[in-house]
């Protein structure tokens, strides 16, 4: 009698019947105190297990996070050094696109210097350049049709500089404005040692001052072809 009052005492108490038969029985059925003590021991050791669960799936969650930011970033510094390296390669193509400019128009002026030299009879410095006389127009029999307007690939550009002297190069139809005032900049670094304002590009007649955006504009669009007079004036900085 006495284990049958035990048991329906811990079943009024809420223990599950199956658990309290258990607990005395593991404990030599020694009272309720000791089925009590074994059934809270149980559901302790069960709450430790759940709480060590729950913390090892919490570390593993904060590693998967971890790991995860860590590959991230890892992508976005690899974009980063991507993106670097493309600018790098975009300014090593820049540079080397102005310094084969700058190489063509040193190559003219050589051949300018050249020209001239030979032209008279070897004195350096800038001489004053015969005018130029255009073929004049072919007069057309009435019987015949109007002669077509000629295209032209090159462009003869003499450039008036403020002491009087003058240069003559020949450019490209399609080559911008902006080549010319380089020609001009180098040509006078050389003869007078740098350190020149910068020019100011005026068009003979009529009279025009050609801007900076007209500086991206080809000759030909600008109206100098086949051939121009230019005036050099110095240019105020700022």
């Amino acid at each position: 009698m006495a284990e049958l009052t035990a048991l329906e005492s811990l079943i009024e108490m809420g223990f599950p019947r199956g658990r309290a038969e258990k607990a005395l029985a593991l404990t030599g059925n020694q009272g309720i105190e000791a089925a009590m003590d074994w059934m809270l021991e149980l559901v302790a050791q069960k709450q430790r297990e759940r709480e060590e669960r729950e913390e090892r799936e919490a570390l593993e969650r904060e590693r998967q996070r971890r790991r995860q930011g860590q590959e991230l970033s890892a992508a976005r510094q690899r974009l980063q050094e991507d993106e670097m390296r493309r600018a790098a390669e975009e300014r090593r193509r820049e540079k080397a696109e102005e310094l084969a400019a700058r190489q063509r128009v040193r190559e003219k002026i050589e051949r300018d210097k050249a020209e001239r030299a030979k032209k008279y009879g070897g004195h350096g410095g800038s001489q004053p350049c015969p005018p130029t006389t255009e073929p004049g127009p072919v007069p057309s029999s009435p019987s015949k049709e109007p002669p077509t307007k000629r295209e032209y690939d090159q462009c003869r550009i003499q450039v008036r500089l403020p002491d009087g002297s003058s240069l003559t190069q020949t450019f490209r139809a399609r080559e911008q404005l902006a080549a010319v005032r380089l020609y001009v900049e180098l040509h006078r670094g050389e003869e007078l040692g740098g350190g020149q304002d910068p020019v100011q590009l005026l068009s003979g007649f009529p009279r025009r001052a050609f801007s900076e955006a007209d500086m991206e504009r080809p000759l030909q669009e600008l109206g100098l072809v086949p051939s121009a007079v230019l005036i050099v004036a110095k240019k105020c900085p700022g």
